[in-house]
């Protein structure tokens, strides 16, 4: 499983960030979100989503293990911070490709996408999508 941007259909509203923040921290603060949506303008005149492609980086150079790579039905192979774990040493931030592990003040760790998924769920313009590889090599 991996995500899968759809670019052209984003208006810059950034529900996904106000629900990832929601859903991850129970508050409306898009500061605390594991992913980000930039406007680039005046050229190309669009946003990009900046998100979490679980490459593993991260758990790479995590000098005490807190990155966890899991498996479910739903997301698929995905990599989890286990806050218990993380001494929040900041390794994993300096590495990641995507710039989308993120510090808050009022937060003792990263914040690091777990694919959840809900920001998905609630995209109005369903920018956001997951495929099944698996299903798409065999033409489903």
């Amino acid at each position: 499983m991996r995500l899968k941007l759809d670019l052209f259909r984003c208006t810059g509203c950034r529900v996904c960030e106000l629900t990832c923040s929601l859903y991850q921290f129970k508050e409306n603060n898009p500061k605390k979100s594991a992913l980000r949506v930039y406007g680039r303008f005046p050229a190309p005149g669009d946003y990009k989503v900046a998100f979490c492609t679980q490459c593993g980086k991260c758990a790479e150079v995590c000098p005490v293990d807190a990155i966890i790579e899991k498996s479910d039905k739903r997301r698929g192979t995905y990599y989890a911070l286990d806050r218990e774990k993380c001494i929040n040493c900041k390794a994993c931030i300096k590495v990641c490709p995507e710039k989308v592990l993120f510090t808050h003040k009022e937060v003792k760790h990263p914040i690091k996408c777990d694919w959840c998924g809900e920001c998905m769920e609630f995209c109005p313009r369903k920018v956001i999508r997951i495929i099944d590889e698996k299903a798409r090599a065999k033409g489903k």
